[in-house]
């Protein structure tokens, strides 16, 4: 009897020298979820694809269904029952659903020929495996991130697959489809299929995990139960470091707001959206995926304009028609996806920090200052601690919460009065959310007003002292964080309806 769907022992792998792996252990049982948790830059990614048989081991062995490999490819991974979903689903985007699900059947079979009947048939046995709802006709590049997961998903059954391996799977889902998702999970385990589930974000990996491996640079750190951990343990084994959960505070703020909103509204987006934000605040924005939240935050930066309503700075009645405008009053914005809106991932980690202000660092003879170009980029890189040892470095070089904190002082170099995030620490690992967190704290500190715009719900309850929650569009309700619980919040969030009762 196999006792264990996967067996990896003694497994190291380094690269140019350096040690991405060192002596790794897991065991992962049939139908077992297990979480494989650690930062950006741990080792996680190089396991999997030695697991997959992308990395051949420098020493180790991978035991898979009973029998022991010193190297796979990943033929051979696949044969054994070893599927990856990657972050990016590799998904056909151009082909529709059906021609996703297909082709990698038709091509094992060496078929030359296109059957469109036979494509469909293969097609709806796919999703029927996890009762996926979806038009096989509709292209994927079409669907949302949710979706195109489904399709990975339902691909990867077609294959008789034994372990699932999902890395980071949740990072732009919702928690209605983190909550779809994780019953498919469920479902797949039921069927005695396994799940090695690569997270770092603790309210879920609790949620879901049955035990849990961490590795931290490169070594096993600790295999346990969730029984055994807390999130303030699970944290300090991924990072070596303590943090303070501590609610954000309020210290000072003045009396007048900065910045307020009065019945504004986008036509099919939002309608009669009110508030107001001061001086040292960080007010929080929540709801779910089509809550507003987002088209909100780019109309108060000028990038989608209002139908309805009022914009005042400071008391004075403002037109921010565009993004241009909204600089000029003191406004700025980090972006929900900083590798498509907010990064030149091939540009230097100087260029990308100057370009908003740019105009600012021209001579006088009309040509860009380099020497200022680089004061200011070294300057930022030490303000917010961008682990680079040169900006002339590419952005692309840096992990995804450098990332961030490059998009992070391209904003604050234009000297922002108000600073609106949304989803500010997306797909960046404990540390550095813990470290993004307390430079706004920091921020706020010093009398800048900061909006977060995040479902991340303990993100929400953490960082702000008010939260406005969302739904269909308009302003539903504020909450006093201190006074709510993120099952509170997450409950109202998801509650359907308009007719909700809570603490204002």
């Amino acid at each position: 009897m196999v006792d264990n769907v996967l067996t990896v022992r003694n497994v190291s792998k380094a690269f140019a020298g350096v040690k991405a792996l060192k002596h790794i252990d897991l065991e992962i049982r049939p139908g077992e979820i297990h979480c494989l948790a650690g930062e950006n830059g741990s080792g996680k990614s190089t396991l999997i694809k030695i697991i997959s048989g992308v990395y051949t081991p420098d020493e180790g062995t991978i035991e898979l269904n009973g029998q022991v490999h010193t190297r796979l490819t990943p033929i051979e991974a696949i044969m054994n029952g070893v599927q990856v979903i990657y972050q990016d689903f590799s998904v056909f985007p151009n082909l529709t659903v059906m021609e996703n699900l297909a082709i990698n059947t038709e091509l094992a079979g060496n078929r030359k020929l296109v059957n469109w009947r036979r494509f469909r048939r293969i097609a709806e046995e796919a999703v029927a495996k996890i009762n996926f709802q979806v038009d096989l006709d509709e292209v994927v590049g079409r669907l949302s991130v949710a979706d195109k997961q489904l399709v990975a998903i339902s691909r990867a059954l077609m294959s008789d697959a034994k372990l699932i391996i999902m890395d980071e799977p949740t990072t732009a889902l919702t928690k209605k489809e983190v909550d779809a998702l994780f019953r498919i999970i469920l479902d797949l385990k039921a069927r005695g299929i396994a799940t090695l589930f690569v997270s770092h974000k603790l309210e879920e990996v609790f949620e879901i995990s049955e035990r849990f491996t961490i590795i931290r640079n490169g070594e096993s750190v600790i295999t346990c139960l969730p029984a055994e951990l807390d999130r303030k343990k699970f944290a300090n084994y991924m990072t070596g470091r303590d943090f303070d959960e501590a609610h954000f505070t309020l210290a000072e703020s003045s009396s007048e707001p900065i910045l307020e909103a009065v019945g504004l509204g986008v036509e099919g987006a939002f309608s009669d959206v009110s508030f107001s934000l001061r001086r040292g605040e960080i007010l929080g924005i929540t709801g779910l995926l089509g809550s507003g939240r987002t088209e909100l935050a780019l109309t108060l930066f000028g990038a989608l304009k209002k139908d309805t309503g009022e914009l005042r700075i400071k008391g004075r009645p403002v037109d921010v028609d565009g993004i241009r405008a909204a600089i000029a009053n003191g406004i700025s914005y980090v972006p929900e996806d900083r590798l498509t809106e907010g990064l030149f991932l091939d540009r230097s980690i100087a260029d990308n920090i100057v370009i908003a202000d740019i105009d600012g660092l021209v001579s006088r003879s009309g040509m860009l200052s380099q020497a200022k170009v680089g004061q200011r980029a070294r300057e930022w890189v030490d303000r917010l601690r961008i682990a680079t040892p040169d900006p002339d470095n590419a952005a692309s070089t840096l992990s995804g919460g450098n990332q961030q904190r490059i998009v992070l002082a391209k904003w604050l170099a234009t000297d922002p009065e108000i600073l609106i995030l949304n989803g500010p620490t997306v797909g960046v690992d404990i540390g550095s959310k813990h470290d993004i967190h307390e430079i706004l704290r920091g921020l706020a500190r010093d009398g800048m007003a900061i909006i977060i715009i995040s479902d991340d719900i303990p993100e929400v309850i953490g960082n702000c002292n008010r939260v406005l929650l969302m739904r269909a569009g308009r302003i539903e309700q504020e909450l006093d964080p201190a006074g709510t619980t993120e099952a509170e919040l997450a409950e109202l969030m998801t509650r359907e309806g308009h007719e909700v009762e809570g603490k204002r």
